[in-house]
């Protein structure tokens, strides 16, 4: 007898959903909003903490310990495909579930590392379901539950991530600070299990239809809820991959991806070498990650009714005239500036991209669409820090590849324009 796990739901979403006097949906939101704030575990802000304790204990150089990060987005690009489709069936529940217990276990072993290889075989898991398991299942249950309110749900779960982002480094240093790097994965690794499995594991639903529900809203709730305002398509990746919105969708990521990651890594050593002190660089990189937050904010509230490639446009724009202003800074000022720009354009990448593959492609194969995206986009946000490093060493200073970086983010703003939605669409509930 075949049992299907999709249609495996817990007891309390079916006792609740019929008695919240809010949409379900908004539950979900919270449920990823924990995961998403747990899965920071694996991030390069919180491993950029134990890189010094560790090389000083290990004597293991820094281009050892970020080949962990590179060979695990690599994987990530791998696997991502053939997870995508198993996300849409199953729904995001038990990928999250799998994904937040795997990550939480991986860092607490970590602190039990006696070598280099251990390491790399537990960091490398960790951030291969950082990558891409949790990108697709955390998005993927968003844009089920949520297509007229699609955009604000979005930049919630983003800000999420965000603050998790901010808190993992903090919490990893002030365990360090008490009793060593050990103690700081223990710590991580313990955050990550309390914080986002257990919500996950007792109230994920796969989409509002098992429980009887619509996206956006309850039917029959006595309220006139708002009506979707664009026309929901629907699909499948073979056919998906036959229009020219998603090479136009997956060119836009491959532009600016390696710009967001190249740039991320190595703006604090380009300020530093134009001459703006440490501490000043610090406070700006801050900067960066403050506007985006704001940004992935910001575009909750945007129209529904605006035609998504133009705010991914203006993004372009963004990207474009921040590498260009980064590579004459001689002020902090001018650092201030450039990092908000910057901070800005990605905010609003991290938040318009997932909400593009699901408004021109819906909803019933979006992990399995956006799966295949998101491997071209792991890959070039490996290739961006390679590019920023490489030139660097050939010319002295990052204005090469910054210059490369803003030609890319301006190639990226026709690619976003010529990105129209597509006009032919699916039969609803087809798969593949």
């Amino acid at each position: 007898m075949t049992i299907k796990v999709s249609l495996v739901i817990p007891a309390l979403p079916r006792l609740l959903s019929g008695r919240l006097p809010f949409f379900y949906g908004w539950v979900i939101l919270g449920c990823l909003c924990c995961a998403g704030f747990a899965r920071q575990g694996p991030a390069v802000a919180t491993l950029s903490i134990f890189v010094e304790p560790l090389t000083r204990e290990f004597a293991w150089s820094r281009a050892a310990l970020s080949g962990a990060v590179s060979l695990g987005g690599v994987l990530a690009a791998l696997v991502s495909p053939p997870i995508g489709p198993l996300v849409d069936r199953y729904g995001s529940r038990i990928a999250l579930s799998l994904a937040v217990l795997v990550i939480g276990v991986a860092m607490m072993l970590l602190s039990l590392t006696p070598s280099l290889l251990v390491f790399y075989l537990l960091f490398c898991i960790a951030r291969m379901i950082w990558a891409g398991p949790f990108d697709l299942a955390i998005y993927g249950a968003v844009n089920n539950w949520f297509v007229s309110r699609r955009a604000f749900a979005t930049s919630v779960a983003t800000l999420a991530q965000a603050a998790g982002l901010v808190a993992m480094p903090l919490i990893a240093q002030l365990a360090m600070r008490e009793s060593g790097w050990r103690f700081g994965w223990l710590a991580i690794g313990s955050l990550t299990l309390v914080v986002g499995l257990l919500p996950v594991w007792l109230f994920m639903v796969r989409r509002p239809e098992d429980l009887g529900l619509l996206p956006d809203r309850q039917p029959h709730s006595g309220i006139a809820a708002p009506r979707p305002q664009l026309d929901e398509p629907s699909f499948s990746r073979r056919e998906a991959v036959r229009t020219g919105a998603f090479w136009l969708l997956l060119l836009y990521t491959a532009l600016v991806y390696p710009v967001q990651a190249g740039v991320s890594l190595h703006q604090a050593a380009h300020l530093i070498e134009r001459g703006v002190a440490p501490t000043i660089a610090a406070t700006i990189v801050s900067t960066f990650s403050l506007m985006s937050a704001f940004a992935s904010l910001a575009c909750g509230f945007l129209p529904r009714s605006l035609p998504i490639r133009f705010p991914m446009a203006v993004i372009g724009v963004f990207l474009t005239l921040a590498t260009l202003l980064m590579v004459g800074i001689s002020s902090s000022r001018q650092g201030y500036v450039a990092a908000a720009l910057f901070g800005f354009g990605i905010g609003g990448l991290l938040t318009l991209l997932p909400i593009a593959w699901a408004d021109y492609f819906g909803r019933v194969n979006f992990a399995a669409i956006r799966s295949v995206a998101l491997s071209a986009q792991v890959l070039a946000q490996a290739a961006g820090p390679l590019i920023s490093g490489a030139l660097h060493d050939w010319t002295g200073n990052y204005a090469l590849s910054l210059q490369c970086f803003a030609v890319l983010s301006g190639l990226s703003i026709l690619a976003a324009l010529m990105a129209r939605r597509p006009t032919t669409m699916a039969r609803p509930g087809k798969t593949g």
